[in-house]
């Protein structure tokens, strides 16, 4: 099912078709995935845990090194813009198009990619700080 909405948006159209066909949502595969991240985390020591909780804080709130790259690239480029430009640009070559071709793609690629890793992130904290407010 294709949708240029976001990844609750598509979940809740999984769950509307599977309670239309009147199938349990305990079989959908993203739900599946979550009970094992839990069954994991509940299976660990209060302890150790809340180690494992602050490590994921770290990673959920680092800024790591995608936005790095991303804020860094364009300085270096106009750095030595003056001898990229007699590169890309000489005797009318298309080079430049091929270059700004291949960094959009890069850029976009790891942008998705942190945002990606960061929402995964945010599920582990979540999930760890349920399970130690539960133990309270």
């Amino acid at each position: 099912m294709f949708s240029i909405r976001g990844d609750a948006h598509k979940i809740y159209l999984q769950l509307k078709k599977a309670s239309n066909k009147d199938q349990s949502f305990e079989c959908m595969k993203k739900l599946i995935e979550i009970t094992e991240i839990q069954n994991f985390y509940v299976s660990i020591e209060s302890h150790t845990l809340k180690k494992i909780y602050y490590c994921m804080l770290k990673e959920k709130n680092g800024s790591g090194i995608i936005p790095i790259l991303v804020s860094s690239v364009p300085w270096l480029l106009f750095l030595f813009s003056k001898q990229l430009q007699d590169f890309l640009f000489k005797d009318g070559s298309w080079l430049w198009a091929i270059f700004v071709f291949v960094y959009l793609i890069i850029l976009t690629i790891s942008v998705i990619l942190h945002f990606h890793e960061r929402s995964w992130a945010f599920v582990h904290t979540e999930i760890i700080r349920e399970i130690l407010d539960e133990r309270k």
